[in-house]
């Protein structure tokens, strides 16, 4: 059975912004996703069914929950970088795989590794040099306002990638962007170490 183009560029849209996201808050994504495709919003590949169900949306509530908070906790917000990364990488792989309806397992799967866990890795990386420059330049105090940052736009990155997914990858590049510069000028005028 031929795959439709536009489903693809569509399905890909999706995931990647998703898988995004996922760079900003590991957990918050999954949580949109779930509730998306329980409403019938976004059809889910087989075998992804699970996210949609009960259990899968109250585990991703209370992570989604005790990870926004924790980012609020001056210590372990550095830490909680530290687990991000690989855990917002394979999080993102799993949303993107999850919207490509059209595609045979293992093309599902090369694409969502490759180009999901790809985006949300970038996402990830730009968002703790952020903070990085935050801690350097404010000793921490600029740090929630970070937080509140990366939590929004995983909020409503999500929510655009499963609307409007062509607006959502736009975004998402401007936000990237932004995030490098912020990070770069904020190194720029941190102080020398003594």
């Amino acid at each position: 059975m031929p795959v439709d183009p536009r489903t693809l560029l569509l399905s890909l849209g999706v995931g990647l912004g998703l898988a995004a996201a996922c760079g900003f808050r590991v957990f918050l994504p999954l949580l949109v996703l779930g509730a998306a495709a329980r409403a019938h919003w976004v059809p889910l590949a087989s075998g992804f069914e699970w996210l949609a169900t009960p259990p899968a949306l109250g585990a991703f509530a209370v992570a989604t929950a005790l990870e926004i908070g924790a980012y609020y906790v001056p210590w372990l917000d550095h830490l909680l970088d530290v687990a991000a990364t690989p855990a917002a990488v394979l999080a993102g792989a799993v949303a993107s795989a999850s919207v490509l309806t059209d595609l045979p397992p293992l093309l599902r799967w090369s694409v969502a590794i490759v180009g999901g866990g790809t985006a949300a890795g970038v996402v990830q990386g730009a968002t703790s040099l952020l903070r990085l420059g935050s801690t350097a330049t404010t000793g921490g105090l600029g740090n929630p306002l970070v937080a509140t940052a990366e939590w929004v736009a995983a909020a409503a990155i999500a929510a655009l990638a499963i609307a409007v997914p062509v607006v959502a990858l736009v975004l998402l590049g401007a936000v990237v962007f932004g995030i490098q510069r912020l990070a770069r000028r904020a190194f720029r005028r941190s102080p020398p170490a003594t």
